[in-house]
C-alpha cells in the first residue's frame, strides 16, 4: 500500500508540475520570431472555415459594422498568407473553426523545427501567468484527404474555467499552436509524426490549424493526446473569437534535385473565375516548354472532387457536377506545385 501511494504521489508530482518550454524571451524557449533566417517561405493559399462565437449558444450573434454572425468573422482567409505581420493581421477562426493551408512546395522532415505557426497573444501585466494564448491544434496531410494530428498536451488546470480575458502558463503547453505571443512562432517538427500511417513527412503540402474549444465543460470540451481537458481563456463571443491565425512559415523545403521550380504564380490563369455553375472554365499555363501533369480540386473539407492527369497546358473543364461553393485548385507541374481558389456561383 505504501508503495501505491508513492507512485500515485509521484504521478500527481509530475503531472502537476511537468515543465515544457517557457515564453519567448526566455532561457529555453523554442519560440521562433517571425524575421528569424531560418524561415525560408510562407503559406501561399489558405481556406477557413469559422466556428461559432460561442458553442454552447450557437443562437448568439455579435454585430460589427453591417455584418450580424453567430460565427466569427474577423479578417479573412488572405491574412494568414505571406509573413507574420502581428496583432490585427490575422483571420479568426471561432469556436472549433479550422484554417488549411497551403504551399508552392512541400515541407519535408528536416533537422529539428519543420514549420512554424503565428498566433497574435500578448503578454499582460499581473502575475503569476502573464499570457493571453489561444490555442489550436495542428495536423498536416501530404494528399489534402488524410490528416495527422500532432500529439499536444496541456497541464493547465481544469477545476476553474478560465475567464475570456484569462491567462496562461507557456511551460504547461506542448505542440499546441499559440503556445507563444505575438511575432513568435510555435514550431513543429514532422519527426513527431514519424510512425503516423497515411502521411509522408518529406511531402507535405497541407497545414490544418484547428481552434482549440477552451470550455471545460465535457460536453464542448477539446482533449490533448493524454485525454485531458485542454483549459484556454473562455468563453469569447466576438466577432474575432477563437484561435487568430497570423502566418505559417516553412523552415524545411523538400529538395529538389536538377529542377526548374516555379515561383511565379501569376504563369496561371483561370478563367472565368468566378465561374457560374454549369459553365465551363479555363486553366492555363502561360510559360513554354513546361506541362501540367495533373489537376486537382479539393472541397472546403479537403476531399478530392475532382481529378485530371493530363500533359498540357490549356485545360478545360465542365463545373456542372461542383456544389456552389469555394475550392483549392491545386496545379502539378512535374516537379512542382500551385494552388489557386476557384470559386463556382
Amino acid at each position: 500500500m505504501r508503495i501505491l501511494t508513492l507512485i500515485f504521489l509521484l504521478s500527481f508530482y509530475l503531472n502537476g508540475f511537468a515543465q515544457y518550454a517557457p515564453a519567448a524571451g526566455e532561457e529555453g524557449s523554442t519560440a521562433i520570431y517571425k524575421d528569424s533566417s531560418i524561415i525560408i517561405g510562407w503559406a501561399t493559399n489558405c481556406i477557413v472555415k469559422r466556428g461559432y462565437i460561442n458553442i454552447e449558444d450557437t443562437s448568439q450573434t455579435y454585430t460589427q459594422g453591417e455584418i450580424t454572425s453567430n460565427k466569427a468573422f474577423f479578417g479573412n482567409d488572405t491574412l494568414a498568407l505571406g509573413k507574420a505581420n502581428g496583432i490585427m493581421d490575422v483571420v479568426s477562426l471561432g469556436d472549433g473553426g479550422n484554417a488549411i493551408v497551403t504551399f508552392n512546395k512541400p515541407i519535408k522532415n528536416g533537422n529539428d523545427a519543420d514549420f512554424v505557426i503565428f498566433e497574435n497573444g500578448f503578454q499582460v501585466q499581473s502575475p503569476p501567468n502573464q499570457y493571453f494564448l489561444e490555442l489550436a491544434f495542428v495536423e498536416v496531410s501530404s494528399d489534402g484527404i488524410n490528416f495527422v494530428r500532432f500529439p499536444a498536451v496541456s497541464l493547465t488546470q481544469t477545476n476553474t474555467q478560465l475567464g475570456g480575458f484569462d491567462q496562461l502558463d507557456p511551460t504547461k503547453i506542448h505542440n499546441l499552436a499559440g503556445k507563444y505571443i505575438a511575432n513568435y512562432g510555435t514550431p513543429f517538427d514532422l519527426e513527431d509524426i514519424k510512425d503516423s500511417a497515411n502521411i509522408n513527412i518529406d511531402s507535405v503540402l497541407y497545414v490544418k490549424i484547428i481552434d482549440v474549444v477552451g470550455n471545460i465543460n465535457p460536453q464542448y470540451a477539446s482533449y490533448d493526446s493524454e485525454s485531458n481537458i485542454i483549459n484556454d481563456p473562455w468563453n469569447t463571443p466576438f466577432w474575432s473569437c477563437g484561435f487568430d491565425l497570423d502566418a505559417v512559415g516553412v523552415i524545411h523545403y523538400k529538395d529538389f534535385d536538377n529542377i526548374n521550380t516555379i515561383n511565379n504564380e501569376n504563369c496561371i490563369s483561370i478563367y472565368p473565375n468566378p465561374i457560374n455553375n454549369g459553365n465551363n472554365f479555363k486553366i492555363k499555363f502561360k510559360e513554354k516548354n513546361t506541362a501540367i501533369k495533373k489537376i486537382n480540386i479539393y472541397n472546403l473539407t479537403g476531399k478530392l472532387v475532382y481529378s485530371k492527369t493530363t500533359n498540357k497546358n490549356i485545360i478545360n473543364i465542365n463545373s456542372s457536377k461542383f456544389d456552389k461553393q469555394l475550392y483549392i485548385l491545386q496545379i502539378k507541374f512535374k516537379n512542382s506545385i500551385i494552388t489557386k481558389k476557384i470559386i463556382i456561383q
